[in-house]
């Protein structure tokens, strides 16, 4: 099925007002109640939903909150934890490893560094041990926090060794090849974005 890049990118944001309203035991939820949420249109939220669910919603009633869900998760395969590894175990990458919000769909088993003095902790290894290691625990995605010097290498390095997704927070745009799934995390683009908004 084709879906385009907006969408997917807002199927998560549905998920996420699913499952609090689900905590609420909130059982039907309507595409304007959604919409309203995130500032979407309606329209916009049913077309979206139709792509991945077979629950049309009720007139009068709305959707099924938890068949949503399900629906959802299955659409994006989140039932199955991915496991995925940091690589840049500064500032940035402690705070992705301590991260909770990735719920069931990614957990982060391991961090590289090149610094001695922090792989001292239980799930912080040496940079040199990261080919070993990739392959030894089949993991698929990586995350990347290094410096910009730094970023390429450690991108070949890590596709090399069987990666297939990469998280890039590096302030670099990485070259890889076309089976390598790649999102560019730009956090110097999105606050000059912000900033520039803010003076208007």
């Amino acid at each position: 099925m084709s879906i385009s890049k907006a969408t997917l990118e807002r199927l998560p944001k549905y998920l996420r007002i699913l499952k609090h309203k689900s905590k609420e035991n909130v059982l039907n939820i309507s595409s304007t109640t959604i919409a309203n949420e995130l500032k979407l249109n309606s329209i916009q939220v049913r077309k979206d939903l139709a792509l991945v669910s077979k629950n049309d919603g009720k007139p009068g009633i709305g959707f099924d909150v938890n068949e949503l869900i399900n629906d959802i998760e299955n659409f994006l395969d989140l039932n199955n934890t991915k496991n995925a590894i940091i690589i840049g175990a500064g500032r940035l990458g402690q705070a992705l490893m301590n991260y909770n919000g990735f719920e069931n769909s990614v957990e982060v088993v391991m961090a590289f560094d090149n610094d001695e003095n922090i792989c001292d902790n239980k799930k912080i290894f040496h940079i040199s041990k990261i080919k070993k290691l990739i392959k030894e625990n089949n993991i698929h995605i990586g995350i990347i926090t290094v410096p910009k010097e730094a970023a390429q290498e450690v991108c070949n390095s890590i596709v090399e060794s069987g990666i297939t997704a990469i998280w890039n927070f590096s302030p670099t745009i990485l070259q890889v090849p076309q089976n390598i799934i790649i999102r560019n995390e730009d956090l110097s683009a999105s606050l000059s974005i912000l900033i520039s908004k803010m003076n208007k």
